[in-house]
């Protein structure tokens, strides 16, 4: 569980005071963790929110009582060490990088936070000898064991299987809204769009390198301006689709990847055998997108193929006739 890293002190080097204190500032930080988390998800998952007030108050409560435990085994002067300060101590995340991932994200988060502060206790106590200093850290532990029963309680509290549901549903449309929309807008532009211009190339000049080159600006051209017109006309405040900068990564990667698709085919020297093996890609490509949209946009398959791979198949002789031409 612990690891040296770099100039920081060992663990095994901390005084019981020190490990105490240690222990201070990990739980001020937790909560001020549970706090942003709480703050961040009050307007969309409200129950959730609630359950990180309650641990927010769990985790002050516990720092209270250690700061009585240090005055009383110590004195009033904490000295200042924080995890960043000891090697291998367990890390927590950065708030920005989780609370951008979604709830389910944020709640197994919090969950490995309490896992790995009970594990710590848990393995500091049986670092030392000292009969009171194994005391203090197994006390230490069974406060982490019942705050993560308490954890589990305000979880089951505040989460009822009808507000789990519920926050579940956001959470799926808010993921629909924000990447599957534009990455499937993007796919389809990108598979479809570029079929003309890739297959035109391609039976007009019969030689793979020619239409690899043509096909790789199409798509990463397509994929750029796609991702740029989706973040921008459309800063997802009023909308609700989320960021715009997400957005128009999800459409624009996706815009690329659906030319690139049977653009990579042309790589292969002999012309034929890459036309056959990119003729197979946009077969797949056209109906997984007919899936993705039967699934995530609810729209019936046979709607979807009709849209999707009867479209596709038009566009793709429309190229060949011109480039056959």
């Amino acid at each position: 569980m612990f690891q040296s890293t770099g100039n920081r002190r060992k663990f095994s080097e901390l005084s019981e005071q020190e490990i105490l204190a240690l222990a201070i500032s990990s739980e001020e930080d937790d909560a001020r963790i549970y706090a942003s988390y709480a703050d961040q998800l009050r307007k969309d998952y409200p129950a959730t929110a609630a359950m990180f007030d309650e641990m927010v108050q769990d985790e002050n409560g516990h720092r209270r009582f250690l700061i009585a435990e240090h005055e009383r085994l110590f004195g009033p002067t904490i000295p200042l060490i924080r995890r960043e300060h000891v090697a291998g101590f367990y890390a927590r995340q950065p708030v920005w990088l989780i609370q951008n991932l979604g709830v389910e994200r944020i709640r197994q988060e919090a969950s490995r936070m309490e896992s790995a502060a009970y594990k710590f206790y848990k393995e500091a106590a049986g670092r030392f000898t000292d009969a009171g200093a194994r005391r203090l850290l197994g006390d230490l532990a069974e406060q982490e064991r019942h705050h993560m029963m308490n954890a589990e309680a305000a979880e089951e509290q505040h989460l009822t299987p009808d507000k789990v549901n519920e926050e579940a549903e956001e959470a799926r449309r808010q993921f629909i809204l924000t990447y599957v929309q534009p990455g499937l807008a993007g796919l389809m532009d990108g598979s479809v769009s570029t079929l003309a211009p890739i297959f035109a190339t391609a039976f007009a000049t019969q030689n793979s390198w020619t239409t690899f080159q043509v096909a790789l600006a199409a798509s990463v051209g397509a994929g750029i301006s796609m991702g740029f017109t989706e973040a921008a006309h459309d800063d997802g405040v009023i909308s609700g689709r989320g960021s715009p900068i997400k957005r128009g990564l999800a459409s624009g990667i996706m815009t690329a990847l659906g030319g690139l698709g049977h653009a990579l085919p042309y790589l292969v020297p002999n012309f034929w055998t890459a036309t056959a093996i990119a003729l197979v890609i946009v077969f797949v490509e056209l109906w997984a997108i007919a899936g993705i949209q039967n699934r995530y946009m609810e729209t019936p398959f046979l709607k979807a193929v009709l849209q999707v791979v009867l479209g596709g198949a038009l566009v793709l002789a429309a190229g060949i006739l011109i480039g056959g031409g």
